[in-house]
């Protein structure tokens, strides 16, 4: 038994796809299927059930998996320990960040942690926020910037910033000149969202709960499309097809008049999201955390309130 056979394992349960698992672990899928049969030979059990067009995990297997997810996150530990005495600014750090956070903190955070402490490369990874939990747990990633809520457990979590969401209309729709927009309004509407996976789908389904859901009683939504990134939807929303809700650093100028979209705030008080950075509660690099941490507090972004640690404890 191996910690890559667990590694595998792991990702196979996740995925529910032996292909998209060896993409994952960046391996052949032959290598991943002939490492994972050897470890179930050698236990002598059935950890995956083959068959169709999606992997299921047995009941024994999900307790071998649980289990291995736990050998991961204890192996990093050790790693951490081994890095104790080492300068926690000397060396890369591995960060994680969700796509609908990536473009727009990313080109002022690198730049200012290139001036700060350029001893320490940042190696990024974008990914939506359940992979980026596993990568934490595993070891594989060092820190991730990430929107809440999500499962905390074993992690650190430092606030970073709150924004607020906002309305984005074609240029030419009827609500194009109003000061704001009522949530409740919006299910009247042809809805643009990203796809499923993206946690900021979610928060915006919690704006209305309406768009979750097609109605044949006339209180629902009309129709809604789907967008790979916020940077697609906003194209789609200046080509006419519909509204959507973007996050305030998402949007470079909101009161520009010459673009093909327009911004309205929501009714106070806005909905919003807490973007903060997590980490393993075992990871002993804390002065690389803290030099991201300011570093993001540096950052101008549009429209967003920074924390600190005081605004953060009473917000």
């Amino acid at each position: 038994m191996t910690l890559t056979e667990l590694k595998y394992i792991v990702a196979v349960a996740r995925e529910k796809h032996f292909g998209h698992a060896a993409e994952a672990c960046f391996v052949a899928q032959p290598t991943l299927s002939v490492a994972i049969k050897k470890l179930e030979d050698e236990l002598g059990v059935v950890i995956f059930e083959r068959g169709g067009t999606e992997v299921s995990v047995t009941p024994l297997g999900a307790q071998i998996v649980a289990q291995a997810e736990r050998v991961l996150e204890q192996t990093a530990a050790i790693k951490e320990i081994a890095n104790q005495n080492k300068d926690p600014l000397s060396g890369p750090l591995r960060l994680g960040i969700i796509y609908t956070i990536g473009p727009y903190l990313l080109p002022s955070l690198v730049k200012t942690m290139i001036e700060r402490v350029p001893q320490m490369p940042l190696i990024l990874q974008e990914n939506f926020t359940t992979r980026l939990i596993e990568l934490l747990r595993q070891g594989e990633l060092d820190a991730a910037i990430m929107a809440l809520p999500f499962p905390e457990h074993g992690l650190n979590v430092l606030p970073l910033y709150d924004e607020e969401f906002m309305v984005a209309l074609p240029r030419q729709h009827k609500w194009a000149e109003r000061k704001e927009i009522d949530a409740r309004e919006l299910k009247s509407e042809t809805m643009l969202l990203l796809g499923n996976g993206h946690c900021f789908r979610d928060q915006v389904l919690e704006v209305c709960p309406e768009m979750s859901r097609f109605s044949t009683n006339g209180d629902g939504i009309a129709r809604t499309f789907e967008g790979s990134s916020l940077e697609t939807i906003r194209h789609m929303v200046s080509s006419g097809i519909g509204v959507t809700v973007l996050p305030r650093a998402s949007i470079p100028d909101v009161d520009t008049r010459d673009g093909m979209v327009r911004y309205v705030p929501f009714v106070a008080p806005a909905p919003s999201r807490r973007v903060v950075i997590a980490w393993r509660k075992s990871f002993t690099r804390q002065a690389a955390i803290d030099a991201v941490h300011q570093a993001v507090l540096a950052c101008k972004l549009n429209g967003v309130q920074m924390l600190t640690d005081e605004t953060a404890s009473t917000t």
